[in-house]
């Protein structure tokens, strides 16, 4: 995958297939500690005993429509090669968290990409999931989460295109407010 942004929508597709109805994408960037954190954790049902054995095999899959699943190994070498790792915590029936750490000045780290993106086709392609998107760089925090933006919206669905729009423009003006800061 060519960014991470991918790897979070890969990873919350699989929380959606797992039934999660809460979805929560934290991404901590702490320049001071040389650390990238991503980190997708859902509510959904969780990985059996076989299911977590096997999650990091590219050649074992859940789904009926291909032989391969490629998301946590693909994610897993990003990961390793940026002197990072990857951890799966999971708990049939309570969900699963997966958190990927990467060196952050690492030559071979893939950009985040395109997260406001992400998010669109998260949020506009599931309307009844709640997602919350946490994002720390060193001392600044942003957060995003569509159960608070329900609440204010009253019968107005989350993926109206007008609020789509104002949730992007919210993500976008994050971000370039962060990427504008001195390092």
């Amino acid at each position: 995958m060519q960014d991470l942004s991918l790897h979070i929508l890969d990873i919350a597709e699989n929380s959606i297939t797992a039934g999660a109805d809460r979805i929560k994408i934290r991404i901590v960037e702490d320049i001071g500690a040389n650390l990238f954190l991503m980190e997708i954790s859902d509510n959904g049902r969780g990985m059996d005993k076989e299911m977590f054995e096997h999650a990091s095999d590219p050649f074992y899959t859940t789904r009926t429509t291909r032989k391969v699943g490629l998301g946590i190994p693909l994610l897993a070498q990003s990961a390793k090669d940026c002197n990072g790792n990857l951890k799966i915590n999971t708990e049939k029936g309570k969900g699963t968290t997966i958190t990927a750490t990467f060196q952050h000045d690492h030559i071979d780290r893939k950009p985040l990409g395109d997260i406001e993106k992400t998010m669109i086709v998260l949020i506009a392609s599931n309307p009844d999931i709640d997602f919350i998107l946490e994002h720390s760089r060193n001392s600044d925090l942003y957060i995003l989460d569509t159960s608070e933006i329900k609440k204010e919206l009253g019968d107005v669905p989350i993926n109206n295109m007008e609020v789509i729009k104002i949730i992007k423009d919210d993500i976008s003006a994050w971000l370039n407010q962060v990427n504008n800061m001195i390092e």
